[in-house]
């Protein structure tokens, strides 16, 4: 397991990738600007700052499996989902998740 992904406690992304293929919402908290320039077609985009007025309005019965750049945006939103009753994973950057859109 490399550094980042003991830093940011990234699971393992074939299982994720299986979670999302499953039902699981794939969010991606970066910026518009960031999701614009590209994305997971599958990919639901709120921005971090936009988490705390809408993560209400997701579906507690399905997990959520939080994309961003490079991990440490989706780690902070995994935290604060978990925290309030949500099953949340960090999907670290969402590139990873780049070959669903073949799926």
């Amino acid at each position: 397991m490399g550094f980042l992904s003991k830093l940011f406690r990234v699971p393992d992304k074939k299982l994720l990738k299986e979670r999302v293929n499953s039902g699981a919402m794939l969010l991606d908290v970066r910026t518009k600007e960031e999701f614009k320039a590209g994305h997971v077609k599958r990919s639901i985009n709120i921005p971090v700052s936009q988490i705390p007025r809408k993560y209400n309005s997701f579906n507690k019965e399905k997990s959520i499996v939080v994309v961003c750049a490079s991990g440490a945006r989706s780690a902070q939103v995994v935290r604060f989902l978990n925290k309030n009753g949500y099953q949340a994973y960090n999907g670290g950057g969402w590139m990873t998740f780049k070959d669903l859109d073949s799926q």
